[in-house]
């Protein structure tokens, strides 16, 4: 059994977060490292006895230092392409240096880098590639040796690439097919990424290598889409070739019928200009050998992943989970600007564990127990103007976990039969949080509250909220008698409302 401690950056992430056990299995010691240390807590592997929990940013030198003294090796598995254009090079480039810096303090002995896989043409057009290869350049340029891999569509239950294609031949039977569709790429199963990363470990020869890595089938994204609907048991769709559709147009369709927003499907998108196929896999295939999936096996067994409810991580989990800095105390009245609040109770002739045992399924294929039409709606604006809407759904119909998505809002809390926070991800202007409280009265009431917060930014945010006010009492008021009614218990107090209408101030 190997005894070395290794270090996994990202670990929350959709690879990270299936790295960790894969590292535990082969008898190593992880550090794993996140920026909340609540979010990766509720991890399967986070209690085992072999794992260290580390709370750290790669943005912080200190933390991260910090996180790999001790270690043998690192995995740098930061890809921030949710954020801006600029500030993702600046982001990236910037945790990479960071890295660099801290393996060389902590004397590792190895970095691992997963880099998405381009020709050096992708690199000049598409922008997250460019920073890519920044990245992978910069942690070279340090004194500890580099292990690069360059993977280009990763096939898994949960991947980004995975959920554009299912969303794409799941809700389109006719599809108009940009030129992009007829492009080449060798995609590659989760599980074989994943054994590509630990092989690094084992094999000295890979050490401050590059190498590309891909499954055994290479085929166009149309094929790909045809294989999909085969194994979904979908009728073959039909495709009417339009080259002329330009990319943008294409990437914001995606968006609409997918839960994955543009800042992920444009770089998956864009990549397909040029072949996405790997220049030289003899080399990695005989120092790491494996048996490499096909890509109908791939989606077979992610398809069976989603029915039987066992998707390990999403390309959703990645992300800070931190609550808004207005939610703290400790500042003045008016040093943080205006508070909107909306609160309402009921009293029910029930438990807490009744109560939670509904309250738990909220959102995803369950909807929102009442004015589904209007949370339809909304979720619809929020994908026109580029929100994640309702797409994004929940990763268990019944489980509630810290860093979960829940459709457009975030789980930042939760306590079973006690207290749900969400943060609202979708798009508005302002910022706000919704909280679910269950509190026993007597040993035969207890109390259901419902209390969303907002901070507007301008007058377009108060406007916002004032507009939305009236849906807010009434969709508030009906969640908590259709809980009622989905326990089957009588209501003996309320729904009343517990907040002013007017506006308070956070202190």
């Amino acid at each position: 059994m190997n005894s070395k401690t290794i270090l996994v950056t990202g670990a929350t992430g959709y690879v990270g977060g299936r790295l960790v056990p894969r590292l535990l299995e082969s008898g190593y010691r992880v550090k794993a490292m996140s920026r909340s240390l609540a979010k990766i807590k509720v991890r399967p592997w986070a209690q085992d006895p072999r794992v260290e929990l580390m709370e750290g940013d790669m943005l912080d030198p200190v933390s991260l230092r910090r996180s790999a003294t001790g270690c043998a090796a690192a995995f740098h598995l930061i890809h921030d392409i949710h954020s801006q254009k600029t500030a993702l090079s600046k982001t990236n480039r910037r945790a990479a240096r960071n890295m660099a810096f801290a393996a060389a303090g902590a004397h590792l002995e190895r970095i691992i880098y997963l880099a998405e896989l381009g020709t050096e043409k992708d690199f000049q057009r598409r922008h997250h590639l460019r920073t890519g290869a920044e990245v992978a350049h910069i942690l070279q340029s340090g004194p500890i040796p580099v292990t690069v891999l360059y993977a280009a569509f990763i096939l898994g239950s949960g991947s980004a690439s995975f959920e554009m294609l299912r969303y794409l031949v799941d809700r389109m039977p006719v599809m108009l097919m940009p030129r992009w569709g007829n492009q080449t790429c060798q995609p590659i199963a989760i599980r074989n990424v994943l054994n590509y990363l630990t092989g690094c470990l084992e094999n000295e020869q890979t050490t401050g290598k590059a190498f590309d890595i891909g499954g055994p089938d290479v085929l166009t994204f149309r094929k790909l889409m045809d294989v999909y609907a085969e194994e979904a048991r979908l009728p073959r769709r039909m495709m009417i070739p339009v080259p002329f559709i330009p990319t943008d147009l294409s990437v914001y369709w995606i968006h609409l019928i997918s839960p994955v927003p543009t800042s992920v499907t444009g770089p998956l998108t864009r990549g397909f200009h040029n072949p996405l196929v790997c220049a030289d896999q003899g080399t990695i295939r005989s120092l790491i050998p494996q048996e490499l999936l096909t890509c109908r096996k791939a989606i077979r067994l992610a398809l069976e992943r989603i029915q039987q409810k066992r998707v390990k991580t999403r390309w959703s989990d990645a992300g800070n989970l931190k609550p808004p800095e207005w939610t703290y105390g400790g500042d003045p009245a008016y040093a943080g600007g205006t508070i909107l609040e909306c609160g309402y109770r009921v009293h029910l002739r029930a438990t807490p564990e009744e109560i939670w045992q509904t309250v738990c399924r909220i959102g995803g294929k369950t909807g929102w127990f009442f004015g589904d039409v209007l949370w339809r709606i909304r979720g619809g604006l929020d994908r026109l103007i580029g929100g994640s809407g309702l797409k994004r759904g929940r990763r268990h119909p019944s489980q509630l976990l810290v860093g979960d998505c829940l459709d457009f809002w975030r789980v930042l809390e939760v306590e079973p039969q006690r207290y749900l926070l969400l943060l609202a991800e979708m798009k508005m202007p302002g910022e706000g949080l919704m909280e679910i409280r269950i509190t026993t009265l007597d040993h035969e009431k207890t109390e259901v509250q419902m209390f969303s917060r907002f901070l507007p930014k301008g007058l377009s945010g108060i406007l916002y909220w004032y507009i939305l006010y009236p849906f807010h009492q009434w969709i508030y008021r009906g969640i908590l008698k259709s809980i009622a009614r989905s326990i089957k218990k009588p209501i003996t107090f309320g729904p009343k409302r517990f907040t002013s209408k007017l506006p308070g101030r956070y202190s």
